[in-house]
């Protein structure tokens, strides 16, 4: 379970190829806190470390084949900066909102408007409409995480919505390298998620 807090970026490193299996090597400053069998979250998805090089300040990740099609991991280049966060303690402060590390699609950043001091990036995805029934919608003033980064959803629209991202953000995470045309990955409110799933069962229960 994740807050959607980033605490720090990584650089890829290192990317290997297994079968349909992708082994991802991160240089971070959180290397040497890490242990094999550790749940981080990259970019937002969930990943179990693998091994860590603590001397060297580097660890790998695995993601399998439906990680890499719901996501925008498979994607990645060597020099590339990932969001990473580690689990969230139960007993800590929740400041930004429940972020599962279960990624449920992709989008596509459509534009960056500088707005005196901050920055508004729109982004739209695909919505057929059995997602929509499965809560994969944002509402206005709701929660969404772009690349595991817990935002507030502005000018929600059907396949689409915006977000305003403050200067610590723009320079801790990895949106300062996101463009028109970057993909990213979504994970939409699990609360919301439930309330559509029950909303169509008890629909289909008539």
């Amino acid at each position: 379970m994740f807050s959607g807090i980033i605490q720090t970026v990584g650089s890829v490193v290192g990317l290997e190829r297994e079968g349909e299996n992708l082994h991802l090597t991160l240089e971070s400053e959180i290397a040497g806190e890490l242990h094999v069998d550790q749940s981080v979250a990259h970019n937002g998805v969930c990943l179990t470390v693998v091994s860590v090089d603590a001397s060297a300040g580097i660890y790998t990740v695995t993601a399998i084949r439906e990680t890499l099609e719901k996501s925008n991991l498979g994607g990645l280049r060597e020099g590339d900066l990932v969001n990473l966060e580690r689990s969230m303690r139960m007993d800590g402060l929740l400041d930004g909102h429940i972020v599962q590390g279960h990624v449920d699609t992709t989008a596509v950043c459509e534009s960056v408007e500088f707005a005196d001091g901050s920055w508004y990036y729109t982004f739209t995805y695909e919505a057929p409409e059995r997602l929509r029934k499965s809560g994969y919608v944002t509402v206005e003033k709701g929660s969404v995480a772009v690349n595991g980064v817990s935002l507030t959803v502005v000018n929600s629209r059907e396949g689409s919505f915006q977000v305003a991202i403050i200067p610590y953000t723009h320079e801790h995470t990895n949106f300062h390298r996101i463009e028109p045309g970057t993909r990213v990955n979504l994970e939409f409110d699990i609360i919301g998620k439930y309330v559509a799933r029950l909303l169509g069962t008890a629909s289909e229960g008539r």
